[in-house]
């Protein structure tokens, strides 16, 4: 018989004659390699699950006119491809544009938005919809303003739009909401994205000074008169004058008359905007233009990359900029997870390695009176050594083996249970995890295998 063939031979007697040691040893192993390829499994499929969650509840970037295209003239539909295409580019995208326009319902202020229904129903699953979604003739109405004017379902409302209420140069309809529900912490370099954070908080400060978005009319005939000049963008000396009085039709409530689709309540700042087509808000206003807002929902990892090369392109005449809100809370959900992977891991790992050390430790101590006769045959420490390695190997091998497969049967049934998602097996993975217990199991033998070696056979044939 060769020195090979004597090697295997004394090998696996030493397996089998020491059956529950080594089962020990490989059930340490399994169970380490089962947690831990648990844990990767999830921890690679859950951030893109979490990830397509978050984007359940908004955009996490919008895109709106630069200043020098001129806000009132907006995003022509040419553009609106062209971007999405550019975002779409990167990754996943849905996407939903809106059209801001200043509207009176009794005499009072409002902002109304021109949709495409199915676009903002597929962006933003976290609206709670009481009836139906805008179509022809019909308009879906923000809760505070349905509690407000006293709106159900149904209801019938007037609509007025004044061309002066529209009438600034900075496009106070486009400008002061460019983000309305998703952009609220996103404008701030400029007095443009102020003013949105401004319609966002529904506070309508600025250009809009003096409207009151809860839909209550003003009972003061001057502070209504006032409130129209700011949303004009004139002074009352700029005003025309009758008898030596400003002149203004803001008690006119004339305009047409639409049916109430449904009511939306969201908590946020879109419970106090009317949504309408836009074929309903072309229509009432008389004009056909651009968009004020696109919001996206981008499926890309580098969202800030995407956003520069928006930006860089000026012949385009958008900007883009990222919703923080969303993006920072997905990086927070995903960092938070990945610590814990970590933590548990090295958790799993120290117990591994006990487990297994252990288990190598009372193997050694079982056969110190066989590897003192060996030696004083004239073993070697090597070949002791390599042979208690090998031993190690082979515990590591099986219960890596066993614990992956069973790691992906939990990993599988955690993330169809929790994220009602299935996730495919990955070969990469499975191999490092079969990999990665061989080398902790010969890792934990390192100091029992190390006494082994270091066994004087004078000594223990004396015992004997």
């Amino acid at each position: 018989m060769t020195n090979t063939g004597m090697f295997f031979r004394m090998l696996f007697s030493a397996v089998f004659r020491r059956r529950s040691r080594a089962m020990m040893a490989v059930l340490a192993s399994l169970v380490g390699a089962a947690t831990l390829f648990c844990l990767a499994m999830i921890c690679i499929a859950v951030p893109q699950q979490m990830n397509e969650e978050m984007r359940a509840y908004g955009a996490n970037l919008i895109v709106t006119p630069t200043e020098s295209t001129g806000d009132k003239a907006g995003v022509d539909e040419s553009m609106v491809q062209h971007t999405t295409e550019m975002v779409k580019a990167k990754g996943s995208a849905k996407y939903a544009t809106y059209r801001y326009e200043n509207v009176r319902v009794n005499a009072s202020p409002y902002v109304m938005a021109g949709v495409d229904a199915a676009q903002v129903k597929n962006l933003n699953h976290h609206w709670v919809v009481d009836g139906k979604w805008p179509s022809s003739g019909k308009v879906l109405v923000g809760r505070d303003i349905a509690d407000a004017i006293g709106l159900k379902v149904g209801s019938a409302i007037t609509i007025g739009y004044r061309a002066s209420d529209n009438a600034s140069s900075t496009g106070t309809s486009a400008s002061s909401n460019e983000g309305t529900g998703s952009a609220n912490d996103e404008t701030s370099s400029s007095s443009s994205q102020n003013s949105s954070n401004d319609m966002q908080g529904m506070d309508m400060s600025g250009d809009m000074a003096g409207m009151d978005m809860s839909g209550s009319s003003s009972s003061d005939q001057s502070s209504s008169s006032q409130t129209s000049n700011d949303q004009s963008g004139q002074s009352p000396s700029d005003q025309p004058t009758q008898d030596g009085r400003v002149s203004s039709d803001i008690m006119d409530t004339s305009g047409t008359e639409f049916r109430v689709a449904g009511i939306v309540d969201t908590g946020g700042s879109e419970d106090s905007i009317i949504y309408a087509t836009n074929a309903d808000v072309n229509k009432l206003t008389g004009v056909t233009r651009g968009v004020d807002v696109i919001e996206y929902s981008a499926g890309t990892s580098d969202l800030a990359g995407l956003v520069s090369s928006i930006n860089e392109m000026t012949s385009m005449h958008v900007k883009a900029q990222q919703v923080t809100k969303i993006t920072a809370s997905d990086t927070r959900i995903i960092t938070m997870l990945q610590t814990l992977f970590w933590v548990v891991s090295l958790v799993v790992l120290v117990l591994t390695l006990v487990g297994v050390g252990t288990t190598i430790s009372s193997i050694v101590s079982q056969r110190r009176n066989e590897i003192g006769l060996r030696k004083a045959l004239g073993a070697s420490s090597r070949a002791i050594g390599i042979e208690f390695y090998v031993e190690s190997v082979f515990y590591g091998l099986i219960g890596g083996l066993i614990g992956t497969a069973i790691g992906y049967g939990l990993a599988s049934w955690l993330c169809v249970a929790v994220f009602e998602r299935s996730i495919g097996f990955n070969w990469w993975l499975a191999l490092i995890s079969v990999v990665f217990s061989a080398l902790v199991a010969v890792v934990a033998s390192i100091p029992p295998v190390h006494r082994a070696t270091r066994i004087d056979p004078a000594v223990v044939l004396r015992e004997e």
